[in-house]
């Protein structure tokens, strides 16, 4: 894959996507690119490059439309309500798997996994998604295994996180990945995250 960054991350964003399952990974990659010898490339983009109202308010400018944002090492897919209308987008689900087929790492966010379900990405996978929609995830697929338990899972080319706070989590282990735990670590330090906080 020819980019001018060495990795290029892309965060889809879209109406009512979770503001956490968008702010969180994003907290942690970009702190990540701008600390990282890697020199990795973080961007935001919606379906047509529009501005997006996530679930409770927050309104988001993405960076580019899907169109032009292009070849990309890892796409961060969110949850929130709007998977909902978008696992049963004939045309969108069209363009995930597209995205599959030319991304070598796709990740989702709580309720993101409905998306990949729906596009067949997840059959016979071992799979998670927010507590409360593991019975929406097992409608669209029954061969999911769906691990009820994990903030996240890696399953190699597809890696799924639990809901909403899971995704810096998953976004953490990403850094740890892609580059080093030590790097995970800075930046985990660095955003003062800390991942048992107290109840």
């Amino acid at each position: 894959m020819a980019t001018s960054h060495p990795l290029r991350v892309g965060i889809f964003v879209f109406d009512d996507a979770e503001e956490l399952d968008v702010v969180g990974p994003y907290e942690v990659l970009a702190t990540w690119a701008a600390r990282s010898e890697l020199k990795p490339e973080v961007v935001t983009f919606s379906a047509d490059g529009a501005g997006v109202r996530l679930a409770k308010g927050l309104r988001i400018v993405p960076d580019r439309s899907a169109d032009a944002v292009g070849p990309l090492h890892v796409l961060v897919y969110p949850g929130g309500q709007g998977t909902r209308r978008l696992a049963a987008d004939a045309d969108h689900l069209r363009w995930v798997r597209d995205m599959r087929a030319t991304t070598p790492l796709m990740t989702s966010v709580c309720t993101g996994a409905l998306v990949y379900a729906a596009a067949g990405l997840l059959a016979g996978r071992p799979a998670t998604t927010h507590w409360a929609a593991f019975d929406e995830l097992a409608a669209l697929d029954r061969s999911v295994l769906a691990d009820t338990e994990a903030r996240f899972v890696d399953d190699g080319d597809v890696v799924t996180s639990a809901g909403v706070s899971a995704g810096i989590d998953m976004a953490l282990h990403l850094v740890a990945r892609l580059q080093s735990p030590d790097a995970a670590r800075a930046v985990r330090r660095g955003i003062q995250y800390d991942p048992a906080p107290p109840v």
